[in-house]
């Protein structure tokens, strides 16, 4: 099963998993952009990676 995962390099965690089936990067931004605004605001460097369980 694939995700997506949005990955904070500073905090060094994993904000959020998503199912790739159902979550496109169009969506994956506006999710960054809605629920981890504060990490971007900061100057955090945030990454959607790619994770296959």
């Amino acid at each position: 099963m694939e995700f997506k995962e949005i990955y904070c390099f500073n905090c060094k965690k994993t904000l959020g998993r998503y199912n790739d089936k159902y979550f496109s990067d169009q969506k994956m931004g506006e999710i960054i952009k809605a629920n981890h605004s504060s990490h971007v605001y900061e100057g955090h460097e945030i990454v959607v990676k790619r994770v296959t369980i």
